[in-house]
C-alpha cells in the first residue's frame, strides 16, 4: 500500500480543488482503512432479473467529474478523491431457490404389493457365470483420459431432434455444449447472474446497479461479509451461510459499450469459456474475457477500443506506480472505499501504455484506445504479501486447461496443465483450493506462495505460480468391487450359513415382487432406483446367498425390465438433442413442463439418473457376460452423456457433471441461478462414479475403470473437506460445521436443508443413499459416527417412522453392522421403513456380512 505521508507537492486536477483544512490532513483521514463490514440489504428477494441490482444513477451522475487530487512522486502518481462516497452494497438472496428442482423427495414410497405367489428358482442354471476380476483386465493407458468411450452416434431407435426448450443464447460455439459448469449463467435468462470462478466471481449488470456499467463487474467476498442463518438445534450450527452477490468492485469494460451491448461465449470447455462483449449485435467485441477456473487475475482482451475501469465500491485513490513491474506492463494500485486494494496491470501489444483518467468515484477512463491485455487482481485484505506475486505473473493469464493422468496399482494421479496466452514464457499464477493443496505432489507444493484467498464455499484458497498441477491420490479403492468393503477389512461377503437361510426367505419374497412393474415409472430416476434395486438383490442372491437358481430367475426378470429401456419403449423415450448434444427425457418436450423427473431434459441429476441404470447395466454384466455386446451401446451412450473424456466425441460435451476443479459434481443444468451451481445427494454422485467404475470392469475398459477409481479417490478428500464435517474441519466456517453435512452446496453459499423438506433425516440421509459397497470409502466411519451422535443416536433414528429409517439404519451399519442387521432383521419388521429404491434382502447381507455373522 502506497505511503502517503512522502507525497511531493501536488498537482491539483483541473476538475476541483481540496476544501479546508488542508488537503494533507484530508487524505491521512480518508485513507485510513475501513475495514468494518458492509451494510448490505439482507431481507429475502422475491423478484428476478435486473432488479436485483437496483436502478443505477443517471447517466449525467455516472460520468459527472468529481474532485481530484493528483499527486506525483518520482515512484508514481496517484489520483486520490477528495469526496467519499459510502460503498454500494450487494445483497443477501436468503430464499431457497428452487427454480429448476423438484421438491417432492427422491424415495419411491408407493406401497409395494406382496407377491401372490413365488418366483421358483431355475431348475437349469443357464447363461449364469461371473465375470472375471478387475485384476485380469489389460493395463489402462499411460494417460486415461487420452481415448474416447465411442464416437459413434446414439443407437437408431433414440431419436434425434436439433430442438430444446432452452435456446442457445448468445453462444457461437459449434458442437456439444456444456450445461452443468460454472459460467452457464452467461447464456441463461437474462445473462446477469453471476458466475464463481474461486475465488473471484464475475457478472455482467448490463448497465445496472452502481456502476451502472456495460463491462463485466469482478466481486471478491471477505469472511466478514458473510451471512449466517438462525441456528439450529441441537447443534447450535447455523442454518446457512451465503456470501453477498452484486457487488461490483472492480468493472472492466469499454467506451464504445452501452444499451445496445451484446455478451456472446465463445470456446465453452469443462474448465473455461471465453466471454465477448459486442458494443451491439454482429459487431466486434470491444473486450474479450478469457475466463479459467482457479485464475489469479481477471483478464481483459482489448484491440483498439477504449478501456473504462469503474467500480461501485467506489474509489479512494487510484495510484500509477512508475516502476513497470515487467517491461511494457503499466501496474496501478487502486484503493477502494471498503479498505480493499486491487492492482490493475495493462501490457500493450501495440499502440500507447494504458494511461487512466479518474474521472470520479466511480468512473476511470484511458485516454486512448488501447491494444493489450488489462489484468486485474485483489490484494489480501488486512494481510497483503499479493502484490510481489501478481508482479512476477502479470502479462501471462490461462486460457484453458487440459486433463491428465494415470494409475499403477492403487496410486493415481492427475494433472491440470494450463493452456496460456500472453507474455511468452511468463509465469501464470492460478488459486488451488484445499482439496487441491493437500494433494500436491512435492514440485507442484513447492510452488505454492504465501498468497492466500478466500472463496465463496470451499476455504481459503492459495496462489500456486506454476503452469500445471500434479495432485496424488495414493489410495484408490481398486479393492472394491460388487460386494459389502470396509476399510479395514477389505472385500467382506461371508455370511454363516444360519444367516444365509434367514435372509433367503426375505430374498425369496422380494425377488418375487412384480419387477416389470416397479420398474415401469414415468421417471428415469425412479425407474433407475427401481432396476438398481433389483439388479442389487440378484446379485447377493447369487454372490453371498448361494442361490443360482433364484438369481437366475430373477436376472431373467432384470432383463426383461431393462430391455423397456434399452427399446426405448419407456412413457416418456428419451431423446438425442443436438442444440446442447445430449440424452434426456422426452418428458419435457411432450408436457410443456421443465420440471418433469427433477428437471431431466434441462440437464438436471442426470449422473444420479443414468448413475442407477449403469449400475444395473454393470451388475447384469457381472452375472451374464453375453449380455454385454447387444447392450453396451446403449449403455455407453449414458455413460458418455455424463462422463466423456474425449474432445474427440462429437455427441457429447467434456465432463458434464463432474467437475475437475471442485473435485465432485454439479446436479444443477440449464436453470438460472443467482447463486450458482449446486449439488444435493453428494452419496448419489459418488453412486454414479461407483457405477462407472464397474461398468469399466465388466466391459473390459480398463481406462473407464481406473478414472472412476481416480474420481471416487478426488470425491473421497473433496466430500471431507466440503460435505462431511468432522469436529476437526478447518475448511468450512466453524458456526456452520457443527451440521455435519453440507445439505444444498452451491458455489455461493451452503444451505443445511434440502429441496424437499427440512426433517433432519432428509437432510443428513440425501447424503446417505443409496448404500452400495463403495460407501464407507467415501463416507468414512469416523464422520459416520459423528454424525450418528449429533443426530440418531439414543433412539432418534428409531423415532422415524418413512423409508428414511432404512437408510439411516444401513448407514448405521458403517460402524455397528451387528446393530444395523439387530434392526433390519427384528420381528415384524415394518416394509414402510424401506425407501422403494433399496431391498431388504441387501441391508441385512450388507450388515451381515460387515458384522461376521
Amino acid at each position: 500500500m502506497m505511503n502517503f505521508g512522502h507525497l511531493y507537492d501536488p498537482i491539483l486536477a483541473q476538475v476541483g480543488s481540496p476544501e479546508q483544512p488542508s488537503w494533507r490532513s484530508w487524505v491521512a483521514a480518508s485513507l485510513a482503512l475501513d475495514h468494518s463490514r458492509e451494510n448490505l440489504d439482507q431481507h429475502s428477494h422475491r423478484g428476478r432479473g435486473l432488479s436485483w441490482l437496483g436502478d443505477p444513477p443517471p447517466s449525467h451522475v455516472l460520468n459527472a467529474p468529481a474532485r481530484v487530487i493528483t499527486s506525483v512522486s518520482p515512484s508514481e502518481t496517484a489520483q486520490i478523491l477528495v469526496d467519499r462516497k459510502t460503498p454500494a452494497s450487494g445483497f443477501i438472496h436468503r430464499e431457497l431457490d428452487t427454480v429448476g428442482h423438484a421438491t417432492i423427495p427422491p424415495l419411491l414410497t408407493s406401497p409395494i404389493p406382496k407377491p401372490k405367489s413365488l418366483l421358483p428358482a431355475h431348475r437349469v442354471v443357464v447363461n449364469l457365470q461371473v465375470s472375471p476380476p478387475c485384476s485380469n483386465m489389460p493395463p489402462p493407458a499411460q494417460d486415461i483420459f487420452s481415448e474416447s468411450i465411442s464416437t459413434d452416434p446414439p443407437p437408431a431407435n433414440i431419436q434425434q431432434r436439433q430442438d430444446h426448450p432452452v435456446p442457445r443464447k448468445g453462444i457461437s460455439a459449434n458442437g456439444p455444449i456444456q450445461t452443468n459448469k460454472f459460467y452457464a449463467n452467461f447464456f441463461l435468462a437474462n445473462q446477469t447472474s453471476p458466475s464463481f470462478l474461486h475465488p473471484y466471481s464475475v457478472a455482467w449488470p448490463r448497465g445496472q446497479g452502481a456502476s451502472g456499467t456495460f463491462g463485466l463487474a469482478i466481486s471478491h467476498i471477505e469472511p466478514h461479509q458473510r451471512v449466517f442463518g438462525p441456528t439450529k438445534p441441537p447443534t447450535g450450527a447455523a442454518s446457512y451461510f451465503i456470501n453477498p452477490i452484486g457487488i461490483q468492485s472492480v468493472c472492466l469494460s469499454a467506451a464504445e459499450l452501452g444499451p445496445a451491448t451484446e455478451l456472446t461465449t465463445e470456446s465453452p470447455t469443462d474448465f473455461s469459456v471465453q466471454v465477448s462483449l459486442r458494443p451491439g449485435p454482429g459487431a466486434q467485441p470491444a473486450v474479450r474475457f478469457p475466463l479459467v477456473q482457479g485464475a489469479g487475475f481477471i483478464t481483459a482482451l482489448y484491440e483498439g477500443s477504449r478501456p473504462v475501469v469503474q467500480t461501485g465500491v467506489f474509489f479512494r485513490a487510484v495510484t500509477r506506480v512508475a516502476a513497470e513491474p515487467k517491461p511494457g506492463v503499466v501496474k496501478y494500485r487502486v484503493q477502494l472505499e471498503d479498505g480493499t486494494t486491487w492492482f490493475l496491470y495493462a501490457r500493450h501489444t501495440s499502440g500507447s501504455p494504458l494511461d487512466l483518467e479518474v474521472v470520479n468515484n466511480g468512473l476511470a477512463r484511458a485516454r486512448q484506445p488501447f491494444f493489450g491485455t488489462i489484468q486485474v487482481a485483489k490484494d489480501a485484505l488486512g494481510v497483503g504479501g499479493g502484490e510481489a506475486v501478481y508482479d512476477r505473473a502479470c502479462g501471462t493469464y490461462a486460457t484453458g486447461v487440459r486433463l491428465s493422468g494415470s494409475v499403477e496399482g492403487s496410486r493415481g494421479w492427475y494433472m491440470l496443465a494450463f493452456e496460456k496466452g500472453g507474455l511468452v514464457g511468463g509465469e501464470l499464477v492460478m488459486f488451488a483450493l484445499p482439496h487441491h493443496q493437500d494433494s500436491f505432489d512435492a514440485p507442484t507444493r513447492a510452488r505454492v506462495t504465501g498468497l492466500r484467498l478466500q472463496t465463496t464455499t470451499k476455504g481459503v484458497a492459495a496462489a500456486v505460480l506454476a503452469d500445471a498441477w500434479t495432485m496424488v491420490e495414493p489410495d484408490l479403492p481398486t479393492g472394491i468391487g460388487f460386494l459389502p468393503w470396509l476399510p479395514q477389512k477389505g472385500s467382506v461377503s461371508a455370511i454363516s450359513e444360519g444367516t444365509k437361510a434367514a435372509i433367503r426367505m426375505v430374498a425369496q419374497q422380494e425377488v418375487s415382487q412384480n419387477i416389470l412393474d416397479q420398474t415401469d415409472q414415468n421417471s428415469m430416476y425412479f425407474s433407475g432406483k427401481a432396476l438398481a434395486k433389483f439388479a442389487c438383490l440378484v446379485l447377493v442372491i447369487r454372490e453371498m446367498l448361494g442361490d443360482p437358481g433364484l438369481a437366475q430367475a430373477g436376472l431373467t426378470q432384470l432383463k426383461m425390465a431393462f430391455s423397456r429401456f434399452k427399446e426405448n419403449a419407456q412413457k416418456y423415450p428419451l431423446v438425442y438433442e443436438g442444440a446442447w448434444g445430449g440424452v434426456v427425457s422426452s418428458a419435457t418436450y411432450v408436457t410443456g413442463d421443465p420440471y418433469l423427473d427433477f428437471g431431466n431434459a434441462h440437464y438436471n441429476d442426470h449422473h444420479f439418473h443414468w448413475g442407477y441404470f449403469i449400475y444395473t447395466a454393470a451388475v447384469i454384466g457381472r452375472l451374464d457376460p453375453s449380455w454385454i455386446p447387444a447392450n453396451k451401446a446403449y449403455v455407453d451412450m449414458l455413460v458418455r452423456d455424463v462422463a466423456n473424456p474425449s474432445r474427440r466425441d462429437p455427441y457429447f460435451p467434456l465432463w458434464r457433471c463432474f467437475d475437475w476443479f471442485h473435485g465432485h459434481s454439479w446436479a444443477h443444468g440449464l436453470f438460472e441461478s443467482w447463486d450458482g451451481k449446486n449439488q444435493e445427494s453428494s452419496s448419489e454422485d459418488t453412486m454414479h462414479a461407483y457405477a462407472l467404475k464397474l461398468w469399466g470392469s465388466v466391459t473390459g475398459d480398463a481406462n473407464l475403470e481406473a478414472r472412476s477409481n481416480l474420481i471416487l479417490a478426488v470425491q473421497a478428500r473433496s466430500f471431507d473437506a466440503y460435505y462431511y464435517y468432522r469436529s476437526g474441519n478447518t475448511v468450512q466456517p466453524p458456526q456452520f460445521v457443527g451440521n455435519k453435512v453440507a445439505g444444498i452446496l452451491f458455489e455461493n453459499k451452503v444451505d443445511h436443508t434440502t429441496f424437499f423438506g427440512a426433517n433432519i433425516e432428509f437432510i443428513e440421509g440425501i447424503h446417505m443413499l443409496p448404500l452400495l459397497p463403495h460407501t464407507p470409502y467415501t463416507r468414512r466411519p469416523a464422520f459416520v459416527r459423528e454424525e450418528w451422535d449429533t443426530y440418531f443416536s439414543g433412539g432418534r433414528a428409531e423415532a422415524v417412522n418413512s423409508g428414511w429409517k432404512g437408510i439411516l439404519f444401513g448407514n448405521y451399519a458403517t460402524i455397528d453392522p451387528r446393530g444395523a442387521y439387530s434392526f433390519f432383521s427384528q420381528p415384524g419388521f415394518n416394509p414402510g421403513w424401506l425407501d422403494g429404491g433399496a431391498s431388504l434382502t441387501w441391508y441385512l447381507c450388507y450388515s451381515a456380512a460387515l458384522g461376521g455373522l
